[in-house]
């Protein structure tokens, strides 16, 4: 049997947002040990160590603590990191649960590795299924702290010391072990294992992960999404999604009330246009809030869209594999508290079913609701078409009379979950509801109405339409 492999996790700006001091101080008062005032200075480290990470000062305070806990009540101190739990489990960043599991669901050992005292962080990690934990240990004498530290201070070279010699009492594989941290001072810890990651990386941190190729994550967004200055992509561009800087379209936006404002949610739109992404994007600028589109391969292969439709956290979807990949990570992004977008269509309706006022969709919003939990918001868009019909390679310019776009949101969709059948056509009906009565009544198009629904090139055979445009449907 080969040894099993590892994965150590630090815990404060890592697991946490920000750090636990703030946390674990409030509570150790509570039970009457620590400084029963809060101390200016302290708090101050405390705010600077949230943006900034850990420092040279801020670990020698840390160090220094095991001498400020000199005479208190070893059980009082337990206590007090037990009723913490709750609080801290708050803190804990959207996607660590997930990233968690996963670890755990392919064998490897959990492990939590903090320069935070061992009495403090045990009931945490116990809460968060951790197997074992490396933290430095105040020592302790006849129920009561002595002011010393047993063993090494839990920090820079000296936590890479105890993660080695964990790893050798436990017949770890290292090679195969993966470490998580956000400090630059962890950087030999990184640096021992054949899967290292920066989370939330301090400055310095940032750089050594560029130039050695390890991965940077961020455990408040899903896999993938870049983040520059602690914003998003979708975050930093939210200033630039306003009405006014499309010349091409006007916009009309009723239901916003209806996004949740935090939470998951799975937004469901009908697919007219190319130009529906755009539209409800500017519905998400308009809410404060940044969502997964789930998007065809075709989109995410393309030069330059496709790389920004994965910083952005897009998801791929690759029908002909019938790979459940993308519904996994659908999932795990609501179960992190995301937005995720998808049109249950599929494709934009070409021909005559453009045209037809019932809508059909496929099963993946109804299963990703039955599968997370998560509400699903319909939104009926209208007039995108005309903006940017599906013959055309590029949208209309038409800024002297631009098109007015619809975008009404519903409540919630009332599922089953038991039918997906059933739970599809209650989703696509919701959407149909939103838009206006023209969309519900069935008449003959025009030839030119129907060349609008077919790509460029399109001439009645499959074979006719090499020209489409790099991503189209």
């Amino acid at each position: 049997m080969s040894p099993r492999a590892a994965a150590f996790f630090d815990l404060d700006r890592t697991l946490l947002r920000g750090s636990s001091g703030e946390v674990f101080q409030r509570h150790l008062r509570v039970h009457g040990v620590g400084p029963d005032i809060d101390l200016p200075l302290m708090g101050l480290l405390n705010r600077a160590f949230g943006l900034v990470g850990e420092t040279r000062t801020s670990m020698a305070l840390a160090r220094l603590s095991a001498r400020a806990a000199k005479g208190w009540p070893v059980e009082s101190v337990e206590d007090a990191a037990r009723d913490a739990v709750p609080e801290l489990l708050e803190l804990l960043q959207p996607h660590a649960p997930s990233l968690l599991e996963e670890h755990r669901s392919r064998g490897r050992y959990l492990v939590m590795a903090t320069s935070s005292p061992t009495q403090l962080v045990t009931p945490l990690a116990e809460a968060l299924g951790f197997d074992d934990v490396i933290a430095t240990t105040w020592a302790h004498a006849e129920g009561r702290f002595t002011g010393g530290i047993e063993g090494r201070f839990v920090w820079a070279r000296g936590k890479w010391l105890s993660v080695r010699d964990w790893s050798r009492s436990h017949e770890t594989a290292m090679g195969r072990s993966y470490a998580y941290s956000d400090s630059y001072y962890d950087v030999p810890m990184l640096s021992g294992v054949g899967h290292p990651v920066a989370v939330n990386p301090d400055p310095r941190l940032a750089a050594v992960a560029m130039l050695k190729g390890w991965p940077i994550r961020h455990l408040d967004a899903p896999p993938g999404v870049v983040k520059l200055a602690g914003l998003e992509v979708q975050e930093l561009l939210r200033p630039l999604i306003r009405p006014e800087l499309i010349p091409n379209a006007r916009f009309e936006v009723t239901g916003l009330e209806n996004i949740p404002s935090e939470g998951p949610a799975i937004v469901c739109g009908n697919h007219r246009s190319y130009f529906d992404p755009t539209a409800l994007a500017l519905l998400f600028a308009r809410a404060g809030r940044s969502a997964r589109f789930l998007g065809k391969k075709e989109v995410f292969d393309a030069p330059v869209i496709g790389a920004m439709a994965s910083a952005m956290g897009g998801i791929r979807v690759d029908r002909g594999t019938g790979s459940v990949e993308p519904l996994n990570r659908a999932v795990e992004a609501l179960r992190g508290g995301e937005l995720v977008a998808i049109m249950p269509q599929g494709t934009i309706p070409r021909g005559p079913a453009f045209f037809e006022p019932e809508l059909k969709g496929r099963w993946g919003a109804a299963r990703l609701a039955a599968a997370s939990g998560a509400p699903v918001i319909p939104v009926g868009l209208w007039g995108t078409e005309q903006v940017w019909p599906r013959s055309s390679r590029l949208p209309r310019l038409n800024p002297i009379s631009p098109p007015l776009v619809t975008i009404n949101v519903g409540t919630p969709v009332e599922l089953t979950g038991a039918d997906l059948d059933t739970d599809t056509k209650a989703i696509m009906s919701a959407i149909m509801e939103l838009l206006p009565p023209e969309s519900r009544y069935r008449r003959e198009p025009s030839p030119e109405e129907l060349a609008l629904t077919y790509p460029p090139g399109y001439r009645g055979d499959p074979g006719s339409e090499s020209e489409r445009r790099p991503g189209s449907d």
